[in-house]
């Protein structure tokens, strides 16, 4: 029997069951799973922005006390934290410039997971691997980056 001929005869069992099941999974629109990575890692950082905004004061003493970034100044580290959650959960969120706004994310996270929190490496991987994926698939066809011709079209 030929390779094609194989792959055309239709599994009973198990087997089958689960080929058919992988094969609607394989279905699953790539463009819904890129919109709901962009809102669920945006509403992360999003919320960790605005509590950075609510309490200045408390939040540079933070950065003072407990972050200790190296050397950044509390205030600048703050400032650029906040900018950088805010700003790009924004861009993330619409979908415009979705790739360029995963890079300074991505930099949090290894800044945090190297000098801040250690320990957090679960939470980290999860945030980053959504980072990844989205930086080297872009943000999808439910994208500002795709209404204004900002990414290539897809490959197959």
């Amino acid at each position: 029997m030929t390779a094609h001929a194989m792959t055309t005869v239709p599994m009973s069992g198990v087997r089958g069951a689960i080929a058919r099941a992988l094969d609607v999974l394989g279905r699953f629109p790539l463009p819904l799973l890129q919109l709901m990575f962009r809102l669920a890692v945006a509403s992360v950082f999003l919320k960790a922005g605005l509590i950075k905004i609510r309490s200045w004061e408390t939040t540079v003493q933070l950065f003072a006390d407990e972050y200790k970034v190296p050397v950044l100044s509390p205030d600048l580290a703050a400032t650029m934290a906040a900018t950088f959650e805010l700003g790009c959960a924004t861009l993330l969120i619409l979908g415009l410039g979705t790739r360029l706004a995963t890079l300074p994310l991505l930099g949090m996270i290894v800044v945090i997971q190297t000098f801040v929190y250690p320990n957090a490496y679960a939470e980290h991987l999860t945030w980053a691997s959504i980072l990844i994926f989205l930086l080297t698939r872009g943000g999808g066809p439910w994208s500002l980056d795709k209404a204004l011709g900002l990414e290539p079209e897809a490959r197959r």
